[in-house]
């Protein structure tokens, strides 16, 4: 039997992780009647491994998210433990803000925002199919057989798509511990159209805080003043945005957010740093055929960049040994997270390594580490828009798309959110570029070459970071979230204020001078700073005043990488229309054709990043355009842009 739900909603989300969270919530501030639904409404915005937000390039697209008007960087201030900036020795494009997280805190502060917005329905229920006509979707229907339907539907499951637990030989369903899989919307998924990969990806064990000896591990304490990810100030430092007891609010006395964690702690909390040695690394080996990962019971593709304990002695032999960070998991909790030792070994191995780990001697394990299976949706298969390109009308977004990383998930839902109601709105979609946005070289990434392994965001991915900084994502990003309302009007007041007084500082240093020298030759010099100008603004925030500074000192630089961009989008931005067939272009080689067939790339630009595209392939499309009788003007313009 199944019931029809009788409310039709405009977008329907399913799942309520950090892709989920800011799909549902763009979606419903740009005016869209969304449902939400979870299999668990206690656990919305669950933070399943390492309860922290940010690091390298992962902090870029949080502070993105938070500009594009999303939820990540305000729950991340309000429920942080500690703040760090990392990076301060290298230049200001890899800067990259970092903050170790209360995980209830931020689970719960994501609830209510969730709860507390007009437009945006939760419902637990699980999703078991797609209910869809001649590739378009229509709607969907749950475990209980109750069928919902909506114009478009964004799908954010994580690892819960047939997700499969290890732990030594023993296996068990479920996309984290103690939670069910999703068993029935793979087949969905397939039904489709949709072409599914395998990924794998692990958590460490969690100890007891008074088990463990701090007195012979290295203190790291965190950032004073606290670098925080939103750039909307009253949003965190008004009572009514903190959601908290009014018990609870004000112990730090106006320092920090009203409500937050660290007001409530009246500071920060440590971490502390520890080390693998030789003992590690024998037992290690001595138990390797215990994996699962290496006596072949796992197919999943791990993550390269955040391996396991067996993965660190097995491929970097030659190191006597691996840091360890030991970091708290909340105020409220003596559970510790210990980064860098995931492991899917056997419980009784896990229990004797981890003891070999300085300060851990006597080491409690409150959880056992454990890897999960999961299936993905190759990206190959989504427009720019993360519209599925076999269904219209369905998205998606976040660990279901192959990436890794509560950021590049909470990137990917906002995107798919935001597009859901473009299309639902009838408007045209919103898609960030390469030189616009690290979630533009995310989304590019992930539909031009597709993936084999959970894909991570390095700022190293990007071309043109120095334009892509943290800092400034707000003078990027802000005027989109205007334009399609997720960001409020005071926070966008707020902006411009800040745009305004960053342009007249920069303006005004530029026209004063000290003797013969302007002050912006001054401050161009690397041994000046802002504030040793003989002449500043002392009203200025600190934040404007590194604003200025850098768009100073590094204005050459950014003048040209925006050069080189200018020349690069004559060619990303032409499309490649319809009606091209690459198996009449006169010499293209057989591989190439068989990659742009694949690929089925939109536009110039999408096509030359794929692997194995030549720039000589490129002119052949180019050329074909030409003689196709469309876009005549492709080729001479294209030519023209690359001798200016």
């Amino acid at each position: 039997m199944s019931f029809r739900y009788p409310k039709d909603f405009d977008v329907i989300v399913v799942g309520a992780g950090h892709a989920g969270i800011e799909a549902a919530l763009a979606s419903s501030r740009m005016g869209c009647d969304v449902l939400m639904l979870t299999t668990n409404a206690d656990t919305i915005g669950q933070m399943s491994c390492n309860p922290a937000i940010g690091g390298l390039a992962k902090g870029h697209l949080a502070r993105e998210i938070d500009a594009l008007g999303g939820e990540m960087g305000k729950c991340t201030d309000m429920t942080g433990l500690q703040f760090r900036m990392l990076n301060l020795k290298k230049g200001p494009a890899v800067w990259a803000p970092r903050a170790q997280c209360d995980k209830k805190a931020y689970q719960f502060r994501m609830k209510w925002v969730c709860e507390r917005e007009p437009n945006l329905t939760i419902q637990q229920g699980q999703v078991e199919s797609l209910l869809h006509s001649n590739r378009e979707v229509q709607g969907v229907r749950t475990a209980m057989g109750v069928e919902y339907h909506a114009k478009a539907v964004v799908i954010t499951t994580g690892t819960f798509l047939r997700g499969l637990m290890h732990v030594g030989e023993a296996q068990q369903k479920g996309g984290r511990s103690g939670e069910s899989a999703a068993t029935g919307l793979s087949a969905a998924l397939l039904d489709v159209g949709i072409e599914l990969g395998r990924l794998k990806t692990g958590t460490p064990p969690r100890l007891l805080k008074r088990s463990i000896d701090f007195s012979i591990l290295e203190e790291q304490p965190g950032d004073e003043p606290v670098p925080y990810f939103s750039f909307w100030k009253d949003d965190l430092f008004h009572v009514e945005h903190s959601g908290i007891n009014p018990d609870d609010i004000g112990h730090s006395e106006g320092k920090y957010p009203p409500g937050s964690i660290l007001d409530r702690l009246d500071g920060q909390m440590h971490c502390w740093v520890s080390w693998t040695n030789g003992k590690t690394a024998e037992i290690v080996r001595k138990n390797i055929h215990k994996s699962p990962m290496y006596s072949g019971t796992i197919e999943g593709v791990g993550p390269r960049y955040c391996p396991s304990i067996e993965d660190k002695i097995v491929r970097f032999a030659e190191k006597e040994s691996h840091q360890i960070f030991i970091e708290p998991e909340g105020m409220s909790t003596d559970e510790l997270y210990i980064n860098g030792f995931s492991t899917c070994l056997p419980f009784e191995i896990q229990y004797e390594i981890v003891r070999t780990i300085k300060g851990c001697e006597n080491a409690e394990i409150l959880r056992p580490a454990y890897a999960v299976e999961y299936d993905f949706a190759q990206p190959r298969q989504l427009h720019p828009t993360l519209e599925t390109k076999p269904c219209k009308n369905l998205f998606l977004g976040g660990q279901i798309n192959g990436t890794s990383g509560y950021e590049e998930a909470g990137a990917q839902g906002l995107m798919a959110g935001i597009n859901a109601a473009q299309r639902v709105q009838g408007k045209e979609p919103i898609v960030l570029r390469r030189d616009q946005a690290y979630i533009g070289v995310l989304i590019d990434d992930l539909i031009t070459k597709g993936t084999s392994e959970p894909y991570r965001m390095f700022t190293s991915r990007a071309e043109y970071r120095l334009m892509l900084r943290q800092d400034n994502a707000d003078l990027r990003l802000t005027e989109i979230g205007n334009d399609i309302g997720t960001i409020n009007k005071r926070n966008y007041e707020f902006f411009r204020s800040k745009k305004e007084a960053i342009d007249n500082e920069v303006s005004r240093i530029k026209s004063v001078h000290e003797g013969t020298v302007s002050l912006d030759q001054l401050l161009k010099r690397s041994e000046m700073t802002y504030e040793m100008l003989p002449s500043k603004n002392e009203s200025l925030s600190e934040e404007i005043k590194r604003q200025v500074e850098i768009t100073i000192k590094y204005e050459g630089y950014i003048n040209r990488q925006e050069n080189e961009v200018a020349r690069f989008r004559l060619m990303e931005d032409k499309q490649i229309p319809d009606w091209l067939d690459y198996s009449s272009i006169k010499g293209l080689r057989n591989e190439s054709r068989q990659k742009l067939m694949e690929h089925l790339p939109a536009t110039l630009g999408q096509a030359s990043r794929i692997s194995g595209i030549s720039p000589s392939d490129v002119s052949l499309i180019m050329v074909h355009m030409k003689r196709g009788g469309k876009g005549k003007e492709v080729l001479g313009e294209l030519q023209a842009g690359a001798t200016e």
